[in-house]
């Protein structure tokens, strides 16, 4: 089963680019994927997410601070948490987080976002 992830890079405030990853998952065949895009205020930054899920694996992919992330669902207590490169982005309902593992473990996230898409 190939899956199909959209990393969407914005180059300049007036242009923006797209590079196509497909990922293999062992074992599954014909598995359908569900694209969800969404987009979040964070204290009047916006922040779009295209979240990919296929059968046992889910992912999110945006951009931070000039670089694409793309994050693999890790286990939660409560929400939705993604982990890729040294970010956590943590979704519970309407609302997100991002943290920045860098900053420590107890750190305050870097975005809090509510989502309006």
């Amino acid at each position: 089963m190939r899956i199909k992830l959209l990393a969407i890079a914005l180059l300049a405030a007036s242009q923006a680019s797209a590079a196509e990853l497909t990922i293999s998952i062992p074992g599954y065949v014909d598995l359908p994927a569900e694209r969800i895009h969404a987009a979040y205020d964070c204290a009047g930054q916006t922040v779009e997410v295209e979240y990919t899920n296929a059968g046992p694996v889910s992912l999110a992919a945006f951009v931070y601070d000039g670089l694409p992330v793309v994050a693999a669902n890790v286990l939660s207590g409560s929400g939705v948490r993604y982990a890729g490169r040294q970010y956590i982005w943590w979704t519970k309902g309407k609302d997100a987080s991002l943290y920045d593992l860098m900053q420590g473990q107890d750190a305050a996230p870097v975005l809090e976002c509510s989502e309006v898409r």
